[in-house]
């Protein structure tokens, strides 16, 4: 006795999404509140760490911008976008905004070729390889104030030991006879310098992860094509980085758009806003005017500040989209 199966029926049943009568139906679940609830004890500490740290901080700070702030901390009432509006026509604004965008573009940029060289050469495999990756890390351990108070003794005039170098290959005559401190261009330069030199380890050693995911089977292929080590660099491996210096880049563009302590070191002593930049700015406000208003007005832009760059980055270079 011989049974026949309707497998037209069958087929067209599951083309039309209902189930199939040989097996049983999956039904995909849509999160809902019961999720919600469960995930909740998980989510509530990250979410309180966040409100405390950033939005309640934030949020004072822009009630602060809208208020008139005596010298002595007493709110005497609300001024509206008075505080802004003394930012914004402050006559030294927009050359230290100017100065903050060079201050940026010049650190990071500086910071991540340098860091493309030594990721490569780290990545290399030579003798004692693991104690230079281990000398590359120290200035990222060591304090920033530390680091930076060396250098700026090390650059006095009368007894800075990087001064006398510099008398002993040539580049200046006498070391008394230029105070690298003292003047706005030269401080702001050797500020630039500083903070390179602070921001290389972490952008070299996220690069360094990128370039250790690369797959060697790609390499033996481009090898095996003909390409040569610069073509095969810019056209394989550098493309491969894509996610480890998108990644670089916008964690260094925040950090250095925020640094005080290497500029209030090295151009704290001069006089005037010529070495200035928004953070620099901000602090004077505080320390020396007392204008906690003000200077919150000022902390408000700058926030925003990064907030746009920030958002024009992930906008442009799509740092989450895959090669």
């Amino acid at each position: 006795m011989s049974t026949t199966i309707d497998t037209s029926s069958t087929r067209a049943g599951a083309a039309e999404g209902r189930p199939r009568p040989d097996g049983p139906s999956v039904r995909q679940r849509k999160p809902g509140g019961r999720d919600l609830v469960a995930a909740l004890p998980w989510v509530a500490p990250a979410v309180l760490l966040i409100f405390a740290i950033v939005l309640f901080p934030a949020g004072f700070m822009f009630y602060n911008s809208t208020r008139d702030i005596s010298i002595s901390g007493l709110d005497q009432g609300s001024v509206g976008f008075d505080n802004y509006v003394e930012v914004f026509t402050f006559p030294y604004f927009w050359p230290i905004f100017l100065r903050t965008i060079v201050w940026v573009v010049a650190v990071v940029g500086v910071t991540v070729v340098i860091s493309l060289g030594l990721a490569q050469i780290l990545n290399k495999a030579f003798p004692g390889r693991r104690i230079v990756r281990l000398a590359v890390i120290i200035p990222w351990a060591a304090s920033v104030v530390m680091t930076t108070m060396v250098v700026y003794y090390g650059l006095e005039p009368y007894f800075g030991i990087i001064n006398t170098f510099l008398v002993d290959v040539g580049l200046i005559q006498t070391p008394e006879g230029y105070g690298w401190t003292r003047n706005p261009e030269t401080a702001f330069a050797w500020s630039i310098v500083i903070a390179i030199f602070v921001s290389l380890p972490f952008t070299t050693y996220t690069i360094l992860a990128g370039l250790q995911t690369v797959p060697a089977d790609v390499l033996e292929a481009a090898k095996m094509d003909g390409a040569g080590p610069a073509r095969t660099y810019f056209g394989v491996v550098l493309p491969q980085l894509r996610g480890a210096l998108s990644v670089a880049v916008l964690i260094n563009i925040i950090n250095v758009f925020n640094s005080l302590p290497i500029l209030k070191i090295m151009t704290g002593s001069i006089p005037g806003y010529d070495a200035d930049t928004i953070m620099t700015m901000i602090f004077k406000y505080i320390q020396n005017q007392h204008k906690v208003d003000v200077a919150s007005a000022l902390s408000v832009v700058a926030f925003l500040i990064v907030i746009v760059i920030v958002a024009v980055y992930v906008k442009v270079v799509k740092p989450m989209r895959e090669v």
